[in-house]
């Protein structure tokens, strides 16, 4: 379920359409899926409503970019950052783009962006509407990206483990039917990617089934179920069979997925 890596990318901020609480979190899930060699953050900085983002911006080295509102009740912003996007994919220098914005204004140069070649993933919440979620090859809702660094936030201590033996720890995750947040729609659209790519066995490489299963859908993500992953999220559910392969090198372990009720 891996973008491609290393990949050089320009990201580019709607300040005036994501919690600006936010940002360190983003720029950590970023790093992830490449490099953000380009960042800016667009609004009308003599505005009090965003003025808060200093301290962050100057934590996370983006650049703001000053766009006034020269007309009460519209959107200069997005035409700034629809135009730095074109510049900057006509300068070549990029591999992508990472929009953060919950508007569906940037629909459309998402669009454009796929069309020219770029991979395009967007950020924004989850009240985004459907069409910029559909219009990026990967879609990230930050709710999830900011409830996972909560989680994993440095200082807080894990509760200590129970009593089990080393044995114990070491079973796999059992089958369980307590799948209550993962909804039918969503097992169904994993069996169809599975049937889509499974070999004469039934088996599917799940790196591959995890890339189908976003170009079909670019905001799935196993957290949004509550799985840090995607084998994770399989194993707890009794329709799937997660088949994990041993190879001569030790350090790989190609994972297989089937469909039991194929």
């Amino acid at each position: 379920m891996s973008a491609p890596q290393n990949l050089k990318m320009a990201v580019l901020i709607d300040a005036d359409n994501v919690p600006r609480d936010c940002l360190k979190s983003v720029m950590e899930e970023i790093a992830i899926y490449g490099s953000p060699t380009i960042k800016r953050i667009y609004g009308d900085w003599t505005s009090p409503n965003i003025a808060g983002w200093k301290a962050s911006l100057l934590e996370n080295a983006v650049t703001p970019i000053q766009q006034y509102s020269y007309t009460t009740g519209k959107n200069s912003t997005d035409s700034a950052m629809i135009i730095d996007a074109m510049d900057i994919l006509y300068a070549g220098k990029t591999d992508g783009f990472i929009l953060i914005s919950s508007d569906s204004d940037f629909t459309r140069l998402a669009i454009r962006l796929r069309e020219a070649g770029m991979y395009v993933i967007g950020i924004g919440e989850r009240k985004t509407p459907a069409p910029f979620i559909v219009a990026c090859d990967k879609f990230i809702y930050i709710e999830v990206i900011t409830s996972a660094s909560k989680t994993d936030a440095p200082g807080e201590k894990k509760k200590p483990e129970t009593s089990k033996s080393t044995r114990e720890k070491e079973k796999p995750v059992e089958k369980t039917a307590d799948n209550r947040k993962v909804t039918d729609g969503m097992i169904k659209l994993i069996a169809d990617s599975v049937a889509d790519l499974a070999d004469d066995d039934g088996y599917t490489d799940l790196s591959n089934l995890g890339n189908l299963i976003i170009k079909k859908q670019p905001d799935f993500d196993p957290r949004n179920f509550g799985f840090g992953k995607l084998s994770n999220m399989l194993k707890h559910l009794p329709r799937f069979e997660v088949d994990i392969r041993t190879t001569p090198d030790p350090h790989v372990r190609p994972i297989y997925i089937k469909d039991l009720e194929a």
